[in-house]
């Protein structure tokens, strides 16, 4: 059982790397022998590091088992069935951080489905703020609360400055995916 302080960090921001930022934390902690748990909101779809993760011991990793697409497309079943994927994944990883058995929890595309109405906030907000002394606690996407930013120790604000996809670049695997 880790002993130290956990910490909060939050990826944030427009640009392009907030979990790509998280995930090279998890590597890291990973490689000290730490066990980490990794939690995606909205991501169902088969994306590279999933493979690469799955070799590494000490990483485990919860989503959703199937693909919803993005928000805007989705119907109002559908993001009531993923909303209660979420809630599911987020009570586990609170159980988790809890009792003890994750150094560092990472839910990626926490505030996405926050600000989204795609889970329930009060798990949310228990998990974050109510967080176990010793996990280290790594949060990613855009436009996160105030009330977070303020109870962070770590903020990184990832801005975009240029992207290919301006240029009409589709999503390359092993790249963005």
């Amino acid at each position: 059982m880790n002993n130290e302080k956990g910490l909060i960090h939050i990826y944030c921001g427009e640009g392009k790397g907030k979990t790509t930022a998280a995930l090279g934390l998890a590597l890291r902690a990973a490689g000290a022998g730490k066990r980490v748990h990794l939690v995606q909101l909205l991501k169902g779809n088969p994306t590279s590091e999933l493979n690469s993760l799955e070799l590494l011991p000490g990483i485990t990793v919860d989503r959703p088992e199937k693909a919803f697409g993005f928000t805007f497309n989705m119907t109002e079943e559908q993001k009531s069935e993923l909303t209660g994927i979420h809630n599911r994944l987020l009570i586990s990883a609170f159980e988790k951080m809890n009792c003890g058995d994750t150094d560092m929890l990472i839910i990626d595309e926490f505030f996405a489905a926050y600000n989204k109405g795609l889970l329930d906030r009060q798990i949310a907000d228990r998990i974050v703020f109510e967080k176990a002394s010793s996990c280290e606690l790594v949060l990613t996407g855009r436009g996160p609360d105030r009330k977070f930013i303020d109870t962070a120790d770590y903020v990184s604000e990832i801005k975009c400055v240029m992207h290919p996809y301006e240029q009409g670049v589709s999503a390359r695997k092993g790249i963005e995916y």
